[in-house]
Parts: structure tokens; C-alpha cells; sequence
């Protein structure tokens, strides 16, 4: 690799470490500010996993311009060989996990255009009343308990609600199924992961991981059984049925569809909200402002939100040929990691980008992705929630707020926060 200068410090720093990822979010955005400064992207080891070969390595990429482009030549930067893990998995376990967001076209284009139905504008306004009336639930119990733990208790019961609601997941299922989401997403983080003598167990909590997913596979695909045998106004059902061509998707895909929905909708939302909370607490400045007419400053402070939280740190892309960026001559077969958090926080397109600010404008984020066929497909249902969360809690509880410190997930891959404890004065009082 030939580079423009001296390699900066933090390259001694390794982003595959679950150390590094245990670190200070302060001192991590330190270091990814450090390599945005850097003119070529670095390549760092991939992790020492014992149930899979480690492969030679990957490119970060670490700035917007960067992230936009491979997002938008998915010929060359391909998802097909895994967009959510950094080693290489095999095959069968690489799209039994990722889905559609592990392919390409033309398999992406099918999949996508067999469950956009369910995701179009018109649906999520329909679903508008029953978000509303979830909400509207949730901020009654937290106003009866003077409040709880804001992540548990608020910003993922939402999420985990309406898309167990959507699905055709019955009540009794919804915990199941979160608990599940959880450990696929909690990896190396200590409350998750299985416990060996000497740390964390990786074979062990890749075991756990896969189990979840399958129990998760196995719940829909009975479900999927029902609703062939006895169709209903739900997501199950509706995927069950024929296209227009005729083309209908088989179990395995509903089931693999149902985990990338959990994953990205479930657990990002949960994020997103989360780290709202946070973000309106230590900008009290923009609380007020938005608090002064919430519909007016909404959109853009939502998508503040999504670009500041941003809950998918990364995804993979793997080169199909040879391609030149700047003075960095990336191979065919070579891996990149499309780091979005950093992106998100570009001092080159974000003026002061740590700065929470709900009137900025424009707002180029890649907190959903970046522009291509890979563009999350339930990004409006989730600035739907969110913007619906927070009208509810500005209208009833506006003045909700930590009375403890977050705990945060320890992950490379989810920016998630675990737990918030927090209270509010009773409505009225």
C-alpha cells in the first residue's frame, strides 16, 4: 500500500480487538478522527477466531466519500460473500444469516422486490394508528412507574412490538424472540457471551449465536405453516403468497427475511431511541427547541439522531477486481469494512459533526447505508417509530431523564446501549 506520509499512531491500534471496542466511546472516536486524516485507507488483521480461518486481513474505510462510492458500485464492491462478518463463514450459514443483505443481484433484486410489499409508504401509514397506540402504552406505564429502565422498558419495546405485531408473531412470542435478537447481536460483549476459563468462550458464544438464530428460524417457519394453511392480514402471510409472476418465497427465505428484520429493525431502532434520550439530555439547547413545535423540527432532528447513533458500525464489502482508490491499489478478493459511524462523523461533510444539532441541514448520513440497492428497506417504518416515540414522551413525560449511567454494548458491529435507567415526575404533578 503506498501512502501519502508517516502511518498515523492509532495504527497500532487494532479494530478487530474486542479491547478496542471496550474502550471509551470517546477515545475510540479519537482514533477513527485520526484515520479519516489519513489519505489511504489501512489494513488491519482480521479476528483470531477458533471455529473459522482468520483470512490475510481488510481495508478500513473510514471516510463518506469512501463509504458513498463502494455503496454505490455494488459490481466491484460486492456483498455476496458476507456484508455482516469480517471472516469469511460458509456459504450456507453466510445467507441463512444475512439474507438478502448478504447477496447481489440478481438474487437481491428478487428477494427485495418480493418483500418491498410490505415496507412501501402506504403500508407504514397504515401503520401509523397501531405505532401510535403502542406508544401511547408504553408512556402510560412509564408515567405509573415513575420510570424504569429506558432501553427495556421504552426504546425496545416499541420496535420489538410493531414487527412482531407486523410479522404475525403472536404476544406470547414477542420476549422470546427479543432475548433471542439479543444474544445474535451481543457477540463478544461480557452479559452474552459464553464464559471460558480464560475469557470469553468465541466457539462457544458462535454456538450460542447460531442456536438463537435457528430458534428463531424455527419459530417463523411453523408460523409460516399456519398462515399457508390459515392466511391473515400479516407480513408471514403475505410472503407466503405467490407475486404477480407467480414467484413466492420458500421457508428458509422467510425465516432468514424474519432474523435480518429483527436484527436490522429490532435491534437499530432500539439504538436509534436510546441513544436519543441521551443525545436530547446532553443538548438541553436542542431539547427546548424541539420541545417549542416537535412537528416542525421532527424530520431533521430524527435524522440527527440516526446519524449520531448510528446502530450498524459497519458492513463488509469484498472486491470482485482490481480498483484504485487514490494512491491505494485494492486487489480482487480484498476485504473492506464500510465503517458508516465514521462516516457519519466526516469533518469534511458534517460542519462540527459531534455536535447534536436537530436543525442541520443537509444531512447526507449513511446511519440507513448509503444510497444503492443495499438502502435499508425499513427506513421509514423506523423514522416512523422514532419520531412517533418521541412525540409521545415530549407530549407526556417531557421531562424524562437518566437517573443512572448507560451501559453500553461491547460490539464492533451494534452501537447498542444495554440498559438506561431513568425517571420522570409524574405527569400533572
Amino acid at each position: 500500500m503506498t501512502t501519502a506520509g508517516p502511518m498515523p499512531s492509532s495504527h497500532r491500534i487494532d479494530l478487530s480487538s474486542p479491547a478496542f471496542w471496550a474502550k471509551p466511546l470517546a477515545e475510540r472516536a479519537a482514533v477513527f478522527a485520526e484515520l479519516r486524516r489519513f489519505r489511504e485507507p489501512l489494513f488491519f488483521p482480521e479476528p483470531d477466531l477458533p471455529f473459522v480461518e482468520a483470512g490475510p486481513g481488510y481495508y478500513a474505510l473510514v471516510k463518506h466519500a469512501d463509504v458513498v462510492m463502494a455503496s454505490s458500485d455494488p459490481a466491484i464492491f460486492s456483498s455476496t460473500e458476507s456484508a455482516i462478518s469480517i471472516t469469511d463463514l460458509p456459504g450456507d450459514y453466510n445467507r441463512f444469516s444475512g439474507s438478502m443483505i448478504n447477496m447481489d443481484d440478481p438474487d437481491h433484486c428478487r428477494l427485495r422486490r418480493l418483500v418491498f410489499r410490505s415496507f412501501t409508504r402506504r403500508t407504514v401509514a397504515r401503520l401509523s394508528t397501531h405505532i401510535n397506540a403502542v406508544a401511547a402504552t408504553i408512556v402510560d406505564d412509564l408515567i405509573a412507574h415513575r420510570g424504569g429502565d429506558f432501553v427495556t422498558d421504552v426504546a425496545a419495546r416499541l420496535p420489538l412490538t410493531v414487527i412482531c405485531d407486523l410479522m404475525g408473531i403472536p404476544a406470547s412470542h414477542r420476549d422470546y424472540v427479543g432475548r433471542r435478537s439479543d444474544v445474535i447481536m451481543g457477540g463478544i460483549d461480557p452479559d452474552y457471551a459464553v464464559a471460558g476459563e480464560s475469557g470469553v468462550d468465541e466457539a462457544g458464544t458462535a454456538s450460542q449465536m447460531l442456536t438463537a438464530a435457528l430458534e428463531l428460524a424455527q419459530l417463523v417457519g411453523d408460523l409460516a405453516g399456519t398462515y399457508r394453511r390459515e392466511p391473515a392480514d400479516n407480513v408471514i402471510s403475505q410472503l407466503c403468497r405467490p407475486d404477480s409472476d407467480g414467484d413466492r418465497l420458500t421457508d428458509q427465505e422467510i425465516a432468514s427475511f424474519f432474523i435480518l428484520l429483527v436484527v436490522a429493525g429490532y435491534e437499530t431502532t432500539k439504538n436509534a431511541i436510546s441513544h436519543g434520550l441521551l443525545m436530547l439530555v446532553e443538548s438541553p439547547d436542542q431539547r427546548a427547541r424541539w420541545a417549542s413545535d416537535f412537528d416542525r423540527y421532527a424530520p431533521r432532528a430524527v435524522e440527527e439522531i440516526i446519524r449520531l447513533s448510528s446502530p450498524v458500525i459497519w458492513m463488509r464489502r469484498t472486491l470482485t477486481q482490481d480498483f484504485q482508490l487514490r494512491d491505494c491499489r485494492l486487489r480482487a478478493g480484498d476485504k473492506t469494512l464500510l465503517f458508516y459511524w465514521s462516516a457519519n462523523r466526516d469533518e469534511e461533510v458534517f460542519t462540527e459533526p459531534l455536535r447534536f444539532d436537530i436543525t442541520r441541514d443537509p444531512n447526507p448520513h449513511v446511519g440507513f447505508g448509503a444510497a444503492g440497492h443495499h438502502f435499508c428497506l425499513g427506513a421509514r417504518l423506523a423514522r416512523a417509530q422514532i419520531t412517533t416515540m418521541f412525540r409521545e414522551l415530549f407530549r407526556r413525560a417531557p421531562d424524562i431523564r437518566p437517573c443512572g449511567e448507560p451501559r453500553f454494548l461491547q460490539s464492533n458491529f451494534s452501537n447498542g446501549i444495554k440498559s438506561l435507567p431513568c425517571e420522570l415526575t409524574r405527569a400533572g404533578e
